[in-house]
């Protein structure tokens, strides 16, 4: 886990404060699979702005997550580029006002960085954009090979309609 000591920084309003750091990223687990951020302590921006009412800390950081595709299971990788601002009061008198990732002086940046990554992410992460996928019924992997399914049967509702067609000669 990643902090940054803020007892060090010791800045009046209207200071800024520029570190560049590695920081330490655990896997992320999304629909029962684990993906992993590459590299796991990628370089990041750290600025930290102090204002006359608190204080305002902004990361950066470019990393890409692998694991693999929703669709087919085949590896994936997503390259992502974090720009993510917090604010903390001085006297915070409300949730508003204060961040989750300052406690007792000390600015998670790992869980900080994580969260970022979590809501940059898409709803699907995809080896390609027009990935197949895999057959629901035989398993098979649609970017690779056809379906080895058997057609479907017919539908019986639809007999009379297969009758009529070949009544009209079609």
């Amino acid at each position: 886990m990643t902090v940054f000591d803020l007892r060090s920084v010791r800045l009046r309003p209207g200071e800024q404060r520029r570190e560049a750091l590695d920081v330490e990223l655990e896997p992320l687990s999304l629909g029962g699979q684990e993906y992993r951020p590459v590299p796991p302590c990628p370089r990041a921006s750290l600025t930290i702005d102090r204002a006359a009412s608190g204080t305002v800390f902004r990361l950066r950081l470019e990393l890409a997550v692998a694991g693999p595709c929703m669709r087919c299971l085949e590896e994936a990788s997503l390259a992502l580029a974090i720009d993510a601002s917090e604010y903390q009061a001085t006297r915070p008198d409300s949730e508003e006002l204060s961040t989750p990732y300052v406690a007792d002086d000390l600015l998670d940046l790992s869980a900080w960085a994580r969260d970022a990554v979590a809501l940059a992410l898409p709803d699907r992460i995809l080896c390609h954009p027009d990935c197949a996928g895999l057959c629901a019924g035989c398993g098979a992997d649609l970017n690779r090979e056809p379906c080895r399914c058997p057609p479907p049967e017919p539908d019986p509702r639809f007999a009379k309609l297969a009758d009529l067609r070949e009544l009209l000669g079609g």
